[in-house]
């Protein structure tokens, strides 16, 4: 039976990402979690359960509910906010952003800010512009006290924080990962720099393409119990486990290409020099500075350790601190929480040379440093992105930062850009525009 499941779910992902189109799928009005009663009775109806060990978590439209609710389904362990005061998110909330519009890329007919949060799924979204709220919406299963899995949101995260060890001297960028994770000798990553893992241009053998069943994406996930094993599974039990497994394939250092294992391997690196957990670091390093309003929590492997990759949970409020602080040079309520020039370097990206060899199409010009996407726009926009519609964006020529929540139907980013990254970009100019018409 467990073997079935896994076998479903793959099946699902691969199907739904190849073979469907969002226009296939429900539209987010009628897939609307509590409208449909996910997961509602005492107990709820065998129609409306929602399980993990079944794959049912990760369907559309159940999937609308389970990443509002995600501490259900998997074990997590706390990223404490400490008992420090909340810092205040002043608000200066505008009327005037739903109707500003912008044409979709590859579209040919005019779009609002406010129909783009219906086509990409949105459950929740914030925009600060010049250290203000200006505007905040939720949908489907989430509440502003409600928390939401970030997925790859949680990278940037992660690559903020080894930047931080960078610039302090505690991570050399050129030593070999060898020299800090014996463990990875052998592996693929043994000889790859700590500056290679941070930016993603590895050559390991690795494919993190979801529409293929049998992409290394899913043996790593069964390690990390990251969905159903199958009966009898004999394979890696941990993510550390798995990292060891991987191959070399190519050289380090010529290419761009996103495989989400150089995630767990910073975050490895970053417990093995600071000799803390990885949510211990987040807490010290970005949770209490900041004054976050509520702890997070990142879903663990069954070794208790951090899925770094894309396992933390946490407000829309709290994610826009954390934007908000990027956008203001690593400056937040008074405190430089992150150094001006570790912001710097990562707002300056890497090379869009090699990042266009990935083949991103709604990307062009962009490049990846730090575990960051950077747009080298005219606004110098960077970018924190995660499957399904999560984001963090930057824009510091408009002071203005925009964190998104979504339950999009597919995984893959592609499918949101056309709609997102125009809309972000119409936003920024009105706000540019129109810096006076608040409420």
């Amino acid at each position: 039976m467990r073997m079935t499941c896994a076998l479903l779910l793959t099946a699902w992902v691969a199907s739904s990402a190849v073979a469907q189109t969002p226009a296939s799928f429900a539209d987010a009005a009628s897939s609307d979690p509590v409208a449909m009663g996910w997961m509602v009775g005492a107990p709820p109806p065998s129609q409306r359960l929602i399980r993990f060990d079944d794959g049912s978590f990760l369907k559309f439209p159940q999937l609308r509910w389970s990443f509002s609710h995600w501490r259900e389904l998997y074990p997590t362990v706390e990223v404490a906010r400490g008992d420090g005061p909340v810092s205040p998110l002043p608000r200066s909330e505008r009327t005037d952003l739903d109707a500003v519009t912008f044409v979709p890329l590859g579209g040919t007919q005019l779009m609002t800010w406010e129909q783009s949060l219906s086509a990409n799924y949105t459950d929740g979204i914030l925009v600060m512009h010049r250290g203000r709220v200006v505007y905040e919406r939720y949908f489907g299963a989430l509440r502003p006290e409600g928390m939401h899995i970030a997925h790859s949101v949680t990278k940037s995260f992660a690559g903020t924080i080894a930047a931080m060890l960078v610039a302090e001297g505690k991570l050399d960028p050129e030593a070999p990962v060898s020299r800090y994770l014996p463990e990875l000798e052998h592996s693929g990553f043994g000889d790859a720099t700590v500056r290679q893992v941070l930016d993603m241009t590895t050559g390991i053998k690795y494919s993190e393409k979801y529409a293929d069943p049998d992409a290394d994406v899913w043996r790593f996930a069964r390690s990390a119990s990251l969905v159903p094993r199958p009966a009898g599974y004999t394979g890696p039990a941990t993510a550390y486990e798995f990292l060891a497994t991987v191959a070399k394939e190519g050289e380090h250092g010529q290419a761009f290409v996103y495989k989400s294992p150089n995630t767990e391997v910073l975050g490895w690196l970053i417990r093995r020099v600071t000799g803390q957990r990885f949510e211990q670091v987040l807490s010290d390093r970005l949770w209490r500075p900041l004054g976050m309003e509520h702890d997070g929590y990142m879903q663990v492997d069954t070794s208790g350790a951090p899925l770094v990759s894309g396992g933390l949970n946490l407000r829309l409020r709290d994610l826009a601190r954390f934007c908000d602080m990027m956008r203001q040079g690593g400056r937040f309520n008074g405190r430089q929480v992150v150094p001006a020039a570790v912001v710097a370097d990562i707002a300056g990206g890497a090379s869009p040379e090699d990042f266009v060899k990935a083949g991103y199409k709604t990307l062009p010009g962009w490049s990846y440093h730090n575990q960051w996407w950077v747009s080298h726009n005219d606004d110098g926009a960077y970018s924190a992105r995660g499957v399904y519609g999560q984001a963090c964006y930057v824009d510091p020529k408009a002071e203005m930062s925009i964190v998104r929540f979504a339950s999009f139907p597919i995984a893959t980013n592609a499918h949101l850009d056309p709609t997102s990254l125009p809309a972000y970009q119409a936003l920024a100019d009105y706000l540019k525009a129109h810096e006076h018409q608040a409420r």
